[in-house]
């Protein structure tokens, strides 16, 4: 079958609502600005802006704030046809402080974690290059259920896989189920992205870098790409490969909030073109510098050549 789709991307479309003022907690955040969120479709709206064919999977509520996230991804060009709309469930909510390091967040969650088994068809698998999702995805059921058995059937269809482990204690409180479903997931030999904040909290400790890796290797991922803010990003590989680069010279004008999803989307639209490792970390910097450089969401299309 003909590999139309670049990337599916399955889990948490919901409305980010940012502070407007530079705050690092949302008790001392006064006021907020709507933008569309969620990792995944962060993810899929910045690969359409770098020219790639994006196919979502996500559910929303059937209300005035689903609407405006169809809208949004629609207006990009996005494929939606695989978003649900949840009469049962209003649209998920975050809320989150305008910080240029990790946020502060309290998630309203909903209707994003009703994914069901039927939402992840064979015949769109087949189409796929990738196939991505996140631990906030995986958090609850039966999103987790749905997501794990679509990513084996991909796996078993040739699809590369793709993770962001961003893990967070306060929306997956089961701490023994979360590494037990990312072990399985690692197990499928995906690209994974992870941030040293994500580390600490997945190893409930502060771990030297080249460990959180290779442990991630050794579940079975194929590379791991680990971000590590103005210090920059590594990747290691099952090759027993791995080199640093240096995170660009930027003046920050928003904020940190969907910089990682940036400089994911980066990387895979550089392996989608063949690119070299090496390119890929370099075209993902670029990719979140820009994001920074931008108070806002990114224009419509993205050249980084």
């Amino acid at each position: 079958m003909q590999k139309d789709i670049d990337i599916i991307v399955v889990g948490e479309l919901l409305v980010d609502l940012i502070g407007h003022e530079l705050r690092d907690e949302i008790f001392r955040t006064h006021s907020f600005r709507r933008f569309q969120g969620g990792s995944p479709a962060n993810l899929g709206a910045n690969l359409k802006r770098l020219g790639k064919q994006v196919h979502m999977i996500a559910s929303v509520g059937k209300d005035g704030m689903g609407e405006y996230l169809i809208h949004e991804l629609e207006k990009l060009g996005l494929d939606i046809s695989g978003i649900k709309e949840r009469q049962e469930f209003p649209t998920s909510l975050v809320l989150l402080s305008r910080s240029h390091d990790t946020p502060d967040f309290i998630a309203y969650r909903e209707a994003d974690h009703y994914i069901f088994l039927e939402d992840i068809e064979n015949e769109t698998l087949e189409r796929a290059r990738l196939f991505h999702t996140t631990c906030f995805a995986l958090s609850k059921q039966p999103a987790q259920h749905a997501i794990m058995d679509g990513a084996r059937r991909a796996a078993d269809l040739g699809v590369q896989l793709s993770i962001d482990l961003n893990y967070a204690p306060s929306i997956w409180p089961d701490h023994i189920e979360a590494m037990h479903v990312i072990q399985n997931y690692c197990n499928l030999s995906p690209f994974v992205k992870v941030s040293k904040d994500d580390c600490e909290r997945i190893f409930q400790k502060e771990i030297e870098y080249e460990e959180a890796c290779k442990t991630f290797l050794k579940w079975g991922a194929k590379i791991v790409c680990l971000t590590m803010g103005k210090q920059g990003s590594m990747l290691w590989t099952d090759e027993g490969k791995n080199f640093s680069i240096p995170a660009l010279e930027v003046k920050v004008m928003g904020d940190a909030t969907g910089a990682g999803d940036a400089y994911w989307s980066g990387f895979l639209s550089a392996w989608l073109k063949n690119k070299d490792w090496k390119t890929c970390v370099q075209t993902a910097a670029k990719m979140a510098a820009l994001k920074l450089s931008i108070d806002g969401p990114l224009p419509e299309k993205v050249i980084l050549e």
